[in-house]
């Protein structure tokens, strides 16, 4: 599926914009803090039904306005030729939003009772610097990407990671209680806790055991075989079952007022030459782990997600890597695979030597304070 064509008002800093995009390659040039990265969440929105790096909808609305609407038309078809059956096979996923109200999500006009029932349907990776945190933030961001894949192609994650949490809450809410809580409340949380853990450690783990071979392939192509990656899942499900490790600090936890063990407590280590790449790896080698994590993500996706080519967000992808591992990394996202892809940069060498390298259908942007403009090649 492709994004044909988006609508924008009052998002963040892009006033207005009406695009339409090659089924290809999309490139937006620009300097830091014009609105590039801005359009990439916007079609990112469309897809999670919220922003990339901002959980709070009423702060995606332009300061000087007091609502944002974005929608996007896809479609199957790449030619520019349209068909009935063409017509047929369009999808409009509309959302906006009032300041003091609560969004709305619509697709072909129907608004979703529950917005978990859209995630999956449109499927998009985004690499964007942020990313850097996968490997210099706290196992939460290392979580996140895990749930983020997995709930694209099983539905039944986001329920299991949503009673889980709901489970995990209800726990800690009454280890913080002064009086001592009742017992036979707080074992049919932790039994919730239990249950739906093991169940999310199953899934996790098969999906990292995939990855793994994906990802290291896609290293080697990108570092020429200078470095040797790994991915290590870590859950406190390897210390037994999953209730009695819960159980077997409940002192501990009632002393510091939340939950020690769990799920919610699962990591993703990240390792180069058999040493954590956060603490032995350079800042290219770092950007190189990031992008080719998402990439593997890219190729997982397209293989689970009913076949659907995921859309490929890159946000200014090429700082910090020598000319080399661009020219590698051009390599690889020029190829038919790769299906659409959106790609941002302050730098128009990078952008012409992807363009330069046999991509034959393409369009060509500028963003300039938040107004995008089309530009002829």
């Amino acid at each position: 599926m492709i994004l044909k064509r988006i609508s924008i008002l009052n998002y963040k800093n892009i006033r207005e914009a009406t695009l339409q995009f090659s089924p290809k390659m999309n490139c937006f040039i620009g300097h830091n803090g014009e609105g590039k990265t801005n359009l990439l969440d916007a079609v990112y929105y469309l897809s999670f039904c919220r922003s990339s790096n901002n959980a709070v909808d009423s702060q995606l609305v332009n300061h000087e306005q007091d609502f944002f609407v974005v929608e996007g038309e896809y479609g199957d078809d790449f030619s520019e030729k349209t068909t009935a059956d063409d017509d047929e096979n369009r999808l409009n996923i509309y959302c906006g939003m009032k300041r003091g109200t609560k969004k709305h999500f619509k697709r072909g006009g129907k608004e979703y009772k529950r917005l978990s029932d859209h995630i999956g349907l449109i499927p998009v990776v985004f690499v964007s610097p942020a990313d850097t945190l996968l490997i210099d933030g706290v196992s939460e961001d290392r979580r996140r990407l895990m749930d983020m894949v997995i709930s694209q192609y099983d539905r039944s994650y986001i329920e299991l990671l949503s009673a889980y949490n709901k489970a995990l809450q209800q726990r800690n809410a009454l280890l913080r209680i002064e009086q001592e809580p009742d017992r036979a409340v707080l074992e049919i949380w932790e039994q919730q806790m239990a249950v739906n853990g093991e169940k999310l450690y199953e899934k996790r783990r098969a999906f990292v055991d995939e990855l793994i071979p994906i990802f290291q392939r896609i290293y080697q192509q990108i570092a020429a075989g200078k470095e040797q990656v790994l991915l290590r899942y870590v859950s406190h499900c390897e210390r037994g079952p999953l209730l009695d490790v819960i159980q077997r600090d409940r002192m501990k936890d009632r002393a510091v007022g939340y939950s020690l063990h769990g799920s919610h407590r699962d990591d993703l280590e990240m390792l180069i030459d058999g040493y954590p790449v956060r603490r032995e790896g350079s800042q290219g080698q770092h950007k190189t782990f990031v992008i080719a994590l998402k990439l593997a993500q890219f190729d997982f996706l397209k293989r689970t997600v009913s076949a659907t080519t995921p859309l490929l967000l890159l946000d200014d992808i090429f700082d910090k890597l020598d000319a080399q591992r661009v020219e590698r990394i051009v390599r690889l996202v020029s190829d038919d695979g790769y299906g659409q892809i959106f790609i941002t940069d302050t730098n128009r060498q990078h952008l012409d030597q992807i363009l330069s390298s046999g991509t034959t259908d393409y369009k060509l942007f500028r963003v300039e304070n938040g107004v995008i403009s089309e530009q002829i090649p």
